[in-house]
């Protein structure tokens, strides 16, 4: 069953990396990238803000947590346990894989980059959903679009996006859920969280 479930995976990774342009090999890098999302990442915590005022730090707080979590337990509990490598440091694969920017470590299971933006996207959806009912949807399909271009540029085969993409939507709403127990029951009512 595990390497039917490979085979699957390997072959859907080859026929969406094999789905390239120039001008989307550039649009992916920078859809890959980490700073090119600092305005959504500004955007989002001037909602949180607006919307906790003083309680903001609290949140802030959690959201820093989140990323600490989702990115250490993708590395550490996932990446150096099963040692998967990443297609394009399977030696079947080299010659058939599209990079574009690199390769990475050596080991792909699970995308960290899917599991962080997904933990993100789940926790700041939640905590902002009752002022703004659409975003959560948004970024979900931005989280998506992140996952989708680590297939793309060929460091991570479909597998490990979905799983990181689990991990990381699960990560965010048990950190959403620690949040609201904490706001809840530490600071009550009042502007000191």
């Amino acid at each position: 069953m595990l390497e039917f479930l490979n085979t699957v995976d390997t072959n859907l990774f080859l026929a969406i990396n094999g789905w390239h342009s120039t001008f989307f090999d550039g649009m992916m890098v920078f859809v890959s990238g980490k700073i090119s999302w600092l305005p959504l990442y500004l955007l989002l915590l001037y909602l949180i803000i607006r919307q906790y005022k003083w309680n903001s730090v609290l949140v802030l707080v959690f959201v820093g947590l989140l990323i600490f979590a989702s990115d250490q337990l993708s590395v550490h509990g996932f990446k150096e346990t099963f040692q998967r490598l990443r297609p394009c440091h399977n030696p079947a694969l080299q010659l058939s894989v599209h990079t574009v920017s690199g390769c990475g470590g050596p080991y792909g299971f699970v995308s960290s980059h899917a599991t962080n933006v997904f933990a993100l996207a789940v926790f700041v959806g939640l905590l902002l959903r009752d002022t703004l009912k659409k975003l959560l949807p948004w970024l979900l399909l931005w989280a998506l679009l992140v996952a989708y271009s680590r297939i793309y540029l060929g460091v991570h085969y479909p597998g490990d996006v979905l799983a990181g993409a689990l991990l990381g939507a699960a990560l965010g709403y048990l950190l959403f859920a620690a949040y609201r127990f904490t706001a809840k029951n530490f600071c009550p009512g009042t502007s000191s969280c």
